[in-house]
């Protein structure tokens, strides 16, 4: 406890700055993952992608980042054991964010698209243990994340499959493809609106309209959805409509404008899953954080929740946005271009299935990464063109740096944990 009254305005600058670190990495890494598709698929420019995300990741990430956070991200150890020794637990997450930093910097240099999710909590079980041994650890959620790596690209991949092949077969295998188009586009925008609207509300919003969110059944975020994605197909019809695209012309000619329309789609999908994705992952670098500033300020009283500093939310964001725009074209590349070759069509799949697989992981409670729900989407456009069309050397070393996340998060988390030790104790 002596440790926290002397050390503790250090303690707090220094986790400040370990969490603009965590902060950067994911923009770097997992931010670039929700744009790779749209840059590749040459729907949005890399400079456009980054403009884009960093108004949408910043929104979501300040206004809907929430007031609250829990202070051990995805209850993934139990504050048990670290409560007659707080200070042990305040060197842990600070030791967490800047492992999970440090791996996620490493990754995006060699353009590995990895979890940010999986990077803190394989740093957080890796202090965990050292300190307090492996009993503080909730050995079955990890359990549940390893087997993440498997459902979670399965079911964003079969639903890409699926999205795409359907619009293959109604559209681009026809006689007409832009005549078809305008027919059934709006229902891939009802669709996408359906979808996009319940992330937004389920992970975007709640913190926004807390009130209006709490208030809000099952049923009723369902109708609301069901209400926004008709409007946006109402929307989308008129707008198609008045594109001067005309279908009589050669089959071959009509695939071209198809795209035009498809990469439409990919604009406002891409501003979407930014927005809900600031809301959703900017905890992972705000609540180590939080945990840290509120345990030092409460005297060593370790809560499951922790008000917000005022400063805290606007670092997170900040250094989202940072990380994004001097180093996600590296991660951009390989989700875009590096797994498949993508079209605006193919991309659309992709992100729309990702959208889909979190509505379904929120409502079933699944611990899934976007990294990898991206990455499985992606894969899943590539294989409905055949095995021959996937870059199968991108795709090892993709498998293997998710494998390697868990324990390089725990071992860089442990060698920062004993050098702070060190120098504090």
């Amino acid at each position: 406890m002596d440790i926290l009254d002397t050390y503790g305005l250090m303690l707090i600058i220094l986790a400040g700055v370990v969490g603009f670190v965590m902060a950067w990495g994911i923009g770097a890494n997992d931010v670039a993952n929700a744009m790779g598709t749209s840059v590749g698929s040459k729907a949005l420019t890399i400079k456009q992608a980054i403009i884009i995300a960093m108004i949408f990741e910043f929104a979501g990430a300040y206004l809907a980042g929430g007031e609250v956070t829990s202070t051990i991200r995805k209850g993934i150890i139990d504050a048990g054991p670290f409560e007659a020794i707080p200070e042990l637990f305040v060197l842990g997450m600070i030791s967490s964010l800047l492992a999970a930093g440090i791996w996620l910097a490493v990754a995006s240099y060699f353009g590995w698209p990895v979890s940010t999710t999986h990077s803190i909590i394989g740093a957080i079980i890796g202090f965990s243990v050292v300190s307090a041994g492996t009993e503080a650890v909730h050995w079955g959620q990890v359990g549940g994340i390893v087997g993440s790596w498997i459902v979670t690209p399965l079911i964003s991949g079969v639903l890409a499959y699926l999205i795409f092949m359907s619009a293959q077969k109604l559209i681009f295998d026809t006689d007409n493809p832009i005549k078809y188009a305008k027919r059934y586009v709006p229902f891939y925008m009802a669709f996408a609106g359906f979808v996009l609207s319940l992330v937004t509300i389920k992970k975007g919003l709640k913190h926004v309209f807390a009130d209006l969110s709490a208030s809000l059944s099952t049923a009723q975020e369902f109708m609301l959805a069901i209400a926004i994605s008709i409007v946006v197909a109402i929307i989308g019809y008129i707008l198609i409509s008045r594109l001067k695209i005309s279908d009589d012309q050669p089959k071959e000619n009509q695939f071209s404008s198809v795209e035009k329309i498809f990469a439409l789609l990919m604009i406002v999908t891409a501003c979407c899953m930014a927005f809900a994705h600031g809301s959703n992952d900017v905890a992972n670098a705000i609540g180590p954080l939080a945990a840290v500033v509120s345990v030092v300020e409460s005297g060593g009283e370790i809560g499951s929740k922790a008000v917000l500093a005022w400063w805290i939310l606007p670092l997170g964001a900040f250094g989202i946005v940072c990380g994004l725009a001097l180093f996600g074209h590296r991660v951009m590349a390989t989700i875009g271009q590096g797994i498949t070759h993508l079209t605006p069509s193919r991309g659309f799949a992709a992100e729309l299935a990702a959208a889909s697989t979190v509505v379904i992981a929120s409502g079933t409670g699944l611990p899934i990464s976007t990294t990898q729900t991206l990455v499985g989407a992606v894969l899943g456009v590539g294989l409905a063109r055949g095995v021959a069309a996937l870059n199968m050397g991108v795709i090892r070393n993709i498998i293997i740096s998710w494998v390697v996340t868990l324990p390089a998060g725990a071992l860089l988390a442990v060698i920062s944990f004993y050098i702070l030790q060190a120098i504090v104790v």
